[in-house]
């Protein structure tokens, strides 16, 4: 239980607080929002006064689904807003279904009005959409990334947790959005206010932009070899164009051989397979979130052949890659 005499003495410029503006998008992800909304209603209950405050808007003006089921009311529609507000799209499942050109039209708008602009979570995919991150940099979930590189290639990705590129601001989701608020929050009212906020959420490490979203490889696969990890490394990085075992074993001064046992020994297959595994993940991705033909995405994770490509994603997945697609334009289409 927090306590109320709690209080962090915050000097501010005006009595007007900042406006946030989330627009929740349907199948939104409610920890990226929930994170940032906390947040902001912590920062004004330490200071004591009115930092802050928000509204809650979306297509319609009466409700939305998070990506959990629950129902928001929302307070308004999609319409003109203070030249002083601050917009925070709140992304999640099926983004590219949920990017409407009703969206799309009030945010090009908007952002010709110069107002900051945001994506939580996969709404990085909305902004460039709309053409507001062209030769900027950002994020996104890294689950997404992928497709994001083969459809946008003006906007520079990153892998860090959250992105702030003038005036257009990008998370990865999840947690990410408190380390986002809190710099937002330190910027404007000081580091003793942000940090006091990150204690009242049990957030004990708070990051930077210069942290990335995922775990290391040698974390992610529960092993600690270094020259294990650079292979690993070296194929996520050439997922297009694959290097062959014997190539990736002489870069890290080893045999094939010896190679071929390091892989069994702690990931309990081949670096052939593991390759496989990975290329067949990225085109996994690519199916789901992109209408790329699956030509295209045979060729984008090194097949040559799409018949191949067919018979490799089969055997892994008990499905074939044109399937997929198809289940995957009847869920948007639903």
């Amino acid at each position: 239980m927090t306590q109320d005499n709690v209080k962090i003495n915050v000097e501010t410029e005006t009595n007007k607080p900042r406006h946030f503006v989330f627009v929740l998008l349907n199948e939104f992800t409610l920890l990226s929002f929930s994170a940032a909304l906390e947040s902001l209603r912590i920062a004004n209950r330490l200071a004591g006064k009115e930092l802050y405050s928000w509204t809650l808007v979306g297509e319609g003006g009466e409700t939305v689904s998070c990506s959990a089921g629950t129902e928001f009311k929302l307070d308004t529609d999609l319409s003109e807003l203070q030249r002083d507000d601050t917009v925070l799209l709140c992304g999640g499942m099926n983004i590219q279904f949920a990017t409407t050109k009703k969206l799309l039209n009030w945010l090009r708008r908007e952002a010709r009005r110069g107002l900051v602009i945001g994506g939580l979570c996969t709404a990085s995919y909305s902004l460039a959409k709309a053409g507001m991150l062209d030769g900027k940099r950002a994020t996104i979930h890294w689950e997404n990334q992928d497709s994001f590189l083969e459809e946008f290639d003006e906007v520079e990705l990153t892998k860090s947790v959250f992105v702030v590129d003038g005036n257009r601001l990008t998370t990865a989701g999840g947690t990410s959005s408190i380390d986002l608020m809190l710099k937002l929050i330190a910027d404007e009212h000081g580091e003793e206010l942000a940090n006091a906020v990150a204690d009242q959420l049990i957030y004990s490490s708070i990051r930077t932009d210069q942290d990335t979203q995922r775990l290391s490889v040698p974390t992610r696969i529960g092993v600690r070899h270094p020259k294990l990890s650079q292979v690993i490394q070296k194929m996520e990085q050439n997922i297009e164009e694959p290097i062959s075992p014997s190539i990736l074993a002489r870069d890290v001064n080893m045999s094939t051989r010896q190679l071929e046992r390091l892989f069994r020994r702690y990931l309990n297959r081949s670096p052939k397979r593991y390759y496989m595994e990975l290329r067949l993940q990225k085109a996994r991705n690519l199916l789901m979130q992109t209408d790329m033909s699956v030509i295209n995405v045979a060729l984008a994770c090194g097949f040559a052949s799409p018949s191949h490509f067919s018979k490799c994603y089969r055997a892994h997945y008990d499905t074939t890659p044109y399937r997929e697609r198809g289940a995957q334009s009847s869920r948007l289409a639903y």
